[in-house]
């Protein structure tokens, strides 16, 4: 009997379904012919993550073999090492970044150390890391910074401490600790230059817009950028059952990130209503109506490429294609700015 082929990294290395799109290995289109800047991979074991988090597709306690399992809600099908990197080498010039996503597992300490020195000496790219705080200590963040990793991410995701217990902690009996992911996210920032951090943070937990603002504007003023997310339930979580956040919901949010980022606005001249609902965002009508009309505060946050532009746009991550989306990949277009522009300023606050 012929023995499976046991596919696991540093030699394997899982890869988002549109970054293999642009790098040609898998042939297909993408709505509005978005493409997606940053090269996304994610290490493979067997085994798979430790962790439990409520939400997502790699989840222990998520049923199906992690090869298979999805990850914010899509396919991450698993190539080679060798093969990733000649593709890296011949990628389209769009793309501007390549992104290692760590998982909880202490076997991809040195996998993720490993990798990063094949991509940095023998690519054009720089690249970020999606670290996991629970396996790793501050030498660690030393040493990539070291190899030249230039960017480190930190997904936070919870607004809240009671939040991030209930999804990532003691409410799932995983090991993930609130304490810890900010302790190595303090360290991260004396490390890396400023902005050169950024914090995952996910829309639809429970948590009010006050919260989401008032954690954005805490963060921003630390010299970290934020990585907007929506929450989408992924099939076979134990949140599967829970409905993304409404549309217009997240939509005050970006536009509340893009002016604390743009330094327009804070949480301090934002107005709530009595549920932590966004009311007044503290500019003038018409400011706001031309804001909203250049359609960029609704684009998907990442890291930043060379040309300073967002290179992790991550297309169609958070929601299906259509003109109404949770984050745009591409600038939106008349139509979809026309959608957004219903949906924020017929609302009571201006």
């Amino acid at each position: 009997m012929r023995l499976k082929e046991v596919r696991s990294s540093p030699e394997f290395i899982k890869i988002s379904h549109s970054s293999a799109v642009s790098l040609g290995l898998i042939r297909t289109w993408m709505y509005r012919g978005a493409k997606n800047r940053c090269i996304n991979l994610l290490v493979q074991y067997p085994e798979g993550c430790k962790a439990c988090c409520a939400y997502c597709g790699l989840s222990r306690k998520r049923p199906g073999s992690y090869e298979k399992k999805s990850f914010i809600s899509v396919n991450w099908p698993i190539y080679p090492l060798e093969q990733i990197i000649a593709k890296i080498k011949e990628a389209p010039s769009y793309v501007k970044r390549t992104c290692i996503s760590m998982i909880t597992n202490k076997k991809c300490l040195d996998d993720t150390l490993y990798i990063s020195e094949r991509l940095i000496d023998e690519t054009r790219l720089p690249l970020s890391i999606l670290i996991s705080p629970s396996i790793i200590k501050r030498e660690y963040l030393e040493e990539l910074k070291d190899i030249g990793v230039d960017m480190i991410g930190v997904a936070i995701d919870l607004a809240r401490p009671d939040l991030f217990d209930l999804y990532r902690g003691k409410g799932v009996k995983g090991p993930h600790r609130w304490k810890r992911y900010w302790d190595v996210l303090e360290d991260a920032i004396e490390i890396f230059k400023p902005y050169h951090v950024g914090v995952h943070l996910m829309v639809g937990m429970g948590e009010s817009e006050k919260d989401m603002v008032n954690l954005m504007d805490r963060l921003w003023n630390m010299k970290v950028c934020n990585h907007l997310f929506s929450f989408f339930p992924e099939q076979g979580s134990v949140l599967s059952h829970r409905d993304q956040p409404p549309w217009d919901v997240y939509l005050r949010i970006q536009l509340a990130r893009f002016l604390i980022e743009e330094g327009i606005s804070d949480h301090r001249r934002m107005q709530f209503d009595q549920n932590g609902r966004i009311v007044d965002v503290g500019i003038n009508f018409k400011e706001l109506e031309e804001i909203i009309s250049t359609g960029i505060p609704f684009m998907t946050t990442g890291c930043l490429g060379d040309d300073g532009q967002v290179a992790c746009n991550r297309p169609f991550g958070n929601c299906l294609p259509g003109p109404r989306q949770w984050n745009y990949p591409y600038r939106p277009n008349e139509e979809e700015i026309e959608l957004i522009k219903k949906e924020l300023l017929d609302s009571n606050y201006n």
